[in-house]
């Protein structure tokens, strides 16, 4: 057995939880690597208990576990819900404990939302290893965001969920109402993989170069991306997630360069709106990456 310290990490999708462990964020190793879908929660949280158990036989005691969730979840350490997945629209989720499953390791457990625990990795070994400053949004089943500002990510009253920001609509658009639960026609609503597929019918990269959708779902991640360099000031912006693709990045920069109509110093800047506004250095690694940062503190 390593002398070194064991660590685990579950990033915890609406569609898979990925499990790891490994010795650091940069150490994973790849026999203790299982990917498992997000079913019911008790099928899924045993499953996920029987990995990190058969890790412990196989490379000892963890010396801590960190957990990327899909949100919105309490993570909040003072709170009695800490740690628990807050109201979702994932069905027979809500109000689930993910940490709970978890004590009986007997190791410190640390929770972030996934695009926070993303938006670290990025910041520390990908697309923001040159910037004090990085928004991680990700496009795909859902829309969300996570902030890191000098190493730290940012909380407060919850997360940030930019998913559910307002955008102006597309007048192409208009007939859509949208599919989000709790707004219709918020980000989410609007913009996301099942929201693309209610109204075309296919998956965003299934669509050809010449399609409105592509310009329209540009359009309104343009929306988000002027609106983060406002807000935030931002050095970086990274898209990542399902439903992005080199095609559509290039849109997203074009609709914030319109959005911003000059105000912000970006285009007097080295890169300009390429350089703001990026790819995942890290490609599909950020999450589990960023809960393995989570476990080692």
């Amino acid at each position: 057995m390593s002398a070194q310290a064991l660590f685990g990490a579950i990033e915890a999708g609406g569609t898979k939880f990925v499990c790891a462990a490994g010795y650091g964020p940069r150490a994973i190793e790849p026999q203790f690597r299982q990917v498992i879908p997000t079913t019911t929660p008790a099928q899924t949280l045993a499953a996920v208990g029987d990995f990190l158990e058969r890790v412990r036989r196989q490379a000892g005691a963890f010396a801590g576990i960190g957990v990327a969730a899909f949100g919105p979840v309490d993570i909040d350490r003072r709170s009695a819900r800490w740690g628990s997945i807050l109201t979702t629209p994932k069905p027979g989720w809500s109000d689930v404990s993910l940490v709970t499953p978890l004590a009986r390791f007997g190791c410190p457990l640390f929770v972030d939302t996934d695009v926070n625990a993303a938006a670290l990795a990025e910041a520390r070994f990908g697309a923001g290893a040159d910037a004090d400053s990085l928004v991680y949004v990700t496009v795909g089943t859902g829309i969300g965001g996570g902030v890191v500002i000098e190493g730290r990510t940012v909380r407060g009253m919850l997360h940030p969920e930019m998913g559910h920001i307002r955008v102006r609509r597309d007048e192409r658009d208009a007939q859509f109402a949208g599919i989000c639960p709790f707004h219709g026609d918020c980000l989410e609503g609007l913009a996301s993989g099942p929201a693309v597929l209610a109204r075309w019918g296919a998956k965003l990269e299934s669509l050809p170069d010449t399609h409105a959708g592509l310009d329209i779902i540009g359009g309104y991640l343009g929306q988000l991306a002027a609106t983060l360099a406002l807000v935030l000031s931002t050095r970086r912006i990274v898209f990542g997630g399902g439903v992005m693709s080199a095609r559509l990045l290039g849109r997203v920069r074009a609709a914030a360069e319109r959005q911003l109509a000059g105000y912000l110093p970006i285009e007097a800047r080295a890169g300009g709106f390429e350089q703001l506004i990026v790819a995942p250095g890290l490609g599909d690694q950020a999450g589990i990456t960023g809960a393995m940062l989570l476990a080692a503190g």
